[in-house]
């Protein structure tokens, strides 16, 4: 039988074209790999995809449940769209404090201004003021302001005192934020993880406008390479993504993990170079095969991390 590899992608180009050519040119018997293609979803019925790598439904509502409803069907989806549907920020960062991954001390905030269809009385379990003495001795300053979900450096604050941070909170309207440690590096490292067994460590630079932040020339050693490479292997086998970026930023030699929820993570030429952009399209191309290969269509094909399926039996997490 043959087993189609789909590929679920937005504005992007240069990723998911080569990455369909890739897995093409592999000739792998009986797998074919293209663009997905949807002209209807009814409910329970298969997708007609063996494996589907997902990149653009944290954005597009009607993908993301056409890819549950293709998962409950058969499909392998990459990454898992429910637990994706349930993960952010702020929790990956509770989770690493559990697994011994050092982070930035991180607080959560309500939002500045009250959500749709709320009113002060739908806040009866918050207490007003919040203790905000506590949460800035907490932290410290200067500190980060970010979204407690979502990514690309949307919405992104350095604040320099309460009163910046006052100040900037005020612009943020109903985004519920995160107020974060500022973590002064030596050096920053952005990490591809594939299949959650691949790791590909990159120099990056964070400070550098976009197009430039993989201009980096931060050269590790031997055994930092080994730390990161395992922490970033605990941080994905504990979240179960397949795919995904984590970002390492070394402050007196210790790795702190700084964002590491970036399931449909930048894979742009033009933006990570041609090496980095080989890495992926080859380790991605073979990982989607080897999915594809070993789809059972008697079980599920999802992928659940070592937080969940430990929780779910009521062990300690590690």
């Amino acid at each position: 039988m043959n087993k189609k590899i789909g590929i679920l992608y937005g504005k992007e180009r240069s990723f998911p074209e080569a990455l369909i050519t890739r897995i093409n040119q592999k000739k792998k018997k009986g797998i074919k790999a293209e663009s997905v293609q949807i002209d209807k979803v009814m409910q329970g019925e298969e997708s007609g995809y063996a494996v589907i790598l997902d990149r653009i439904s944290q954005d597009v509502p009607f993908y993301r449940a056409y890819l549950k409803n293709a998962a409950i069907s058969g499909t392998a989806v990459l990454n898992n769209p429910f637990w994706w549907s349930a993960d952010e920020k702020f929790f990956n960062n509770a989770l690493a404090t559990k697994i011994g991954v050092p982070v930035p001390k991180t607080v959560i905030l309500p939002s500045r201004e009250l959500p749709d269809d709320t009113s002060d009385e739908s806040f009866s379990n918050l207490k007003y003021p919040l203790d905000w003495k506590a949460i800035f001795d907490y932290v410290g300053f200067p500190a980060y302001m970010k979204p407690f979900a979502g990514g690309g450096w949307k919405n992104v604050y350095r604040v320099e005192s309460k009163e910046d941070f006052f100040e900037k909170h005020a612009e943020t309207g109903q985004l519920v934020m995160l107020l974060q440690e500022e973590i002064v590096f030596d050096h920053y490292y952005r990490c591809y993880c594939i299949g959650r067994k691949h790791v590909h460590i990159m120099p990056y630079e964070p400070r550098n406008p976009h197009h430039l932040r993989y201009v980096a020339s931060f050269n590790p050693g031997k055994a930092l390479l080994k730390e990161m490479e395992n922490i970033v292997l605990k941080i994905n086998n504990n979240l179960g993504y397949e795919f995904n970026t984590v970002e390492l930023a070394i402050r007196d030699g210790i790795p702190y993990a700084i964002d590491f929820c970036n399931p449909a993570p930048d894979a742009d030429l033009q933006s990570v170079g041609a090496e980095n952009f080989e890495w992926v399209i080859e380790h991605a191309a073979n990982y989607l095969i080897e999915v594809a290969e070993n789809k059972n269509p008697k079980t599920g094909n999802l992928s659940w991390g070592e937080f969940i399926k430990n929780s779910s039996l009521g062990k300690a997490l590690k």
